[in-house]
């Protein structure tokens, strides 16, 4: 087996890959001042309520997003599973290159969302992160991540609106028939969904305008299936496509890699 963790601006993901199959996901809220044994009693937890065996863990993969919760991990992982720690850098797959700016302020989930496409799909291509920000990760058949394009993600737009406005209320991420709305929910429906199908269709459009119309589109992230007029747009949607991809990283590591 082997476990990977994905830590995100917004929720703590862990999944156990068996047999080439993500058996199991849990999700934690991102909580920045957190202490280790908050996180050590919810995997732990979980794992009880599963009846895992960690002795059966082979490798675990850490890709974090927030440098405060990184080292938090660092130091329980080592304490729930008797197997090596991979920790995910920018730098540490080298079949992918990046030929952007300054390599180490790319995130490791963007790393490893292009490391999956490349493997798996083998062709140009953009991947689409509908996640806490919309993310577009352009990376070539040959391993290269040309660039990124980062915009706020769907929960994120609205809940800023939210925040900042104080007539308005909480609205569900559900796609409205019309784009003319007719009421506050509505309006906001129509102004964030319909206006973020948009937003993708544009951003894909221009990026292949500079690198080509050939690049193909793949979407991932929980968020991914919600903008159903997109869905013609995409070669695929695979929410696992992080997971994948750290799991491919993780078992191309060798064991002192990254390790803790």
């Amino acid at each position: 087996m082997l476990i990977a963790i994905d830590i995100g601006n917004s929720n703590v993901s862990v999944a156990i890959n068996k047999r080439n199959k993500w058996k199991h996901f849990w999700r934690y809220p991102t909580i920045r001042d957190e202490s280790p044994f908050f996180y050590r009693m919810k995997i732990a937890n979980d794992l009880l309520e599963h009846d895992i065996d960690v002795h059966k863990v082979k490798k675990v993969v850490l890709s974090s997003v927030v440098p405060s919760l990184t080292p938090v991990f660092k130091e329980i992982l080592p304490e729930i599973f008797p197997a090596p720690l991979v920790v995910v850098s920018p730098t540490i797959y080298p079949k992918i290159s990046l030929k952007i700016d300054n390599p180490n302020e790319i995130g490791c989930d963007l790393v490893a969302n292009a490391v999956a496409a490349n493997t798996i799909y083998k062709k140009d291509c953009i991947v689409v992160d509908f996640g806490t920000a919309l993310t577009f990760t352009t990376v070539s058949k040959k391993g290269e991540v040309l660039g990124v394009a980062i915009a706020p993600g769907l929960k994120t737009a609205i809940a800023a609106l939210f925040s900042k406005t104080a007539q308005l209320p909480e609205v569900p991420l559900n796609l409205p028939e019309t784009p003319v709305g007719k009421n506050t929910i509505h309006a906001i429906q129509s102004g964030i969904l319909v206006g973020y199908v948009g937003l993708v269709k544009h951003m894909l459009a221009e990026i292949r305008k500079e690198v080509g119309e050939h690049y193909i589109a793949v979407a991932t992230g929980g968020l991914s299936s919600i903008l159903t007029p997109l869905k013609d747009e995409f070669e695929d949607i695979d929410v696992e496509l992080t997971m994948n991809g750290l799991k491919i990283i993780g078992e191309s590591s060798w064991p002192d890699i990254g390790s803790f």
